[in-house]
């Protein structure tokens, strides 16, 4: 199930972006003998070791201790960085969460509780840290191995668009998150949920924000040949001025090494074959699966892709991926909005109604390419879907332009990328 942590500090790294330019690239670990991350890799490797005799089996024990201290920095022209997350007592996240009271709660799911708290100020900091402490339910859905995950993961992707996971706690039988406080809450909350007399319409300028920020981090993700398996709406958490961090990767998985070097930007072909791995337990959310990964149970960076376009078809009509409560034939949003793919002149039922009765829906031209950019991403056959890196390209002129600017800019069309090989 997760013999793929194995080989994870081989596989993922961190870089500083260069302006204007992403790229992807591998790295040696420093001071791995000692280090609080390689320390979180064995602790990994027990949890594949126990999955495969047990699959239920969570009783991997996280290092409860503080981490040692961080190597020093590196040189200027050494661009990559390695951060570990800070371990916590449950003492400590319970005093900061206010003992986990009510009026502290933020959000809650299958997964458990999320509740605001406060962290004392560090050595160089001059006021206490505001943070979001994940509680997770012991009977819930994310389990130990997602735990492991989630901090492994966390500790060593960092981009702006993905949440930074600022510590953990393991205590016992206590697991807790600790993140970086998000004040606007998710993007269901403000896109999806019955909105209140005092909440604003989310304009459509920032939903193509949204939608771009989120593309850019799925494109970090796939450069670094992982797959983030579980993009939906309640997943995406903004900060104040509605930038988008993908969260929760319990999910995530990478993609195997023969394939690894095919990434969200890369154009060279390689084979799709899945010799050599087998059917594994299907992921995720309903609504947002590619269809080929509920069919055969083998993922890909094209099962992302898919997800995303479910993503854009949410921020374009403001309707849910499911949603039983609207009539037959609505009930599933891609297949009711892929009976007008076909005909621009149907695009215009498509955009939220809440944005045309308060005169803010879009330019027939901007609805078009969001549009086209989402019917390409929701291809049924996943070698016809783009890679994110042309997906980021055609949303940045949407997220940035003005209606005057879009008529003399025309993004690049998407094209069909080569697809990964399968993982399973």
């Amino acid at each position: 199930m997760l013999s793929w942590l194995r080989r994870f500090p081989h596989d993922v790294v961190h870089r500083k972006e260069n302006a204007g330019r992403r790229t992807s690239s591998t790295t040696t670990w420093r001071n791995r003998s000692s280090s609080f991350t390689a320390r979180i890799i064995r602790c990994a490797s027990s949890v594949v070791d126990a999955t495969a005799k047990h699959d239920d089996d969570d009783d991997c024990p996280l290092p409860s201790s503080p981490p040692p201290p961080a190597p020093p920095p590196p040189p200027e022209d050494d661009r990559v960085t390695v951060v570990s997350a800070q371990a916590f007592s449950f003492r400590e996240l319970a005093e900061a969460a206010g003992n986990f009271r009510q009026d502290k709660l933020i959000g809650e799911g299958g997964f458990g509780r999320v509740y605001k708290g406060r962290l004392p100020a560090g050595e160089q900091e001059e006021q206490q840290r505001v943070v979001a402490v994940k509680q997770l339910d012991r009977n819930g859905r994310q389990g130990n191995s997602e735990f492991v995950v989630e901090v492994l993961m966390l500790s060593m992707l960092h981009h702006p668009n993905l949440v930074r996971l600022v510590g953990y706690c393991a205590e016992g039988e206590q697991r807790l998150l600790v993140y970086e406080y998000m004040a606007l809450g998710s993007l269901e909350d403000h896109l999806l949920l019955p909105m209140r007399r005092d909440d604003a319409l989310l304009p459509w300028r920032t939903r193509m924000r949204v939608a771009h920020g989120a593309a850019r981090g799925l494109e970090y993700l796939h450069d670094r040949a992982v797959i983030y398996r579980d993009l939906k709406s309640s997943n995406i958490l903004l900060a104040d001025d509605y930038s988008p961090r993908l969260s929760d990767f319990g999910l995530a998985r990478l993609l195997p090494l023969s394939s690894s070097s095919s990434s969200s930007s890369s154009s060279s072909s390689s084979s799709s074959s899945s010799s050599g791995t087998g059917r594994s337990r299907v992921m995720g959310t309903y609504g947002y699966c590619a269809p080929e990964y509920l069919r055969t149970g083998k993922l890909s960076a094209k099962s992302d892709v898919y997800s995303f376009g479910v993503l854009l078809l949410e921020l374009i009509t403001g309707r849910r991926a499911i949603d039983a409560s609207r009539p037959d034939g609505e009930q599933s949003l891609v297949g009711w909005a892929a009976t007008m793919f076909g005909d621009p002149r149907r695009f215009q039922e498509l955009v939220d109604p809440r944005l045309v009765m308060a005169m803010q829906g879009p330019p027939v031209s901007e609805l078009k390419q969001a549009v086209g950019v989402a019917a390409m991403c929701l291809q049924e056959n996943h070698a016809l879907r783009p890679v994110m890196t042309d997906v980021v390209i055609a949303l940045s002129f949407l997220a940035a332009s003005t209606t005057h600017d879009h008529h003399h800019h025309h993004p690049p069309p998407l094209r069909p990328s080569p697809d990964p090989s399968y993982a399973s």
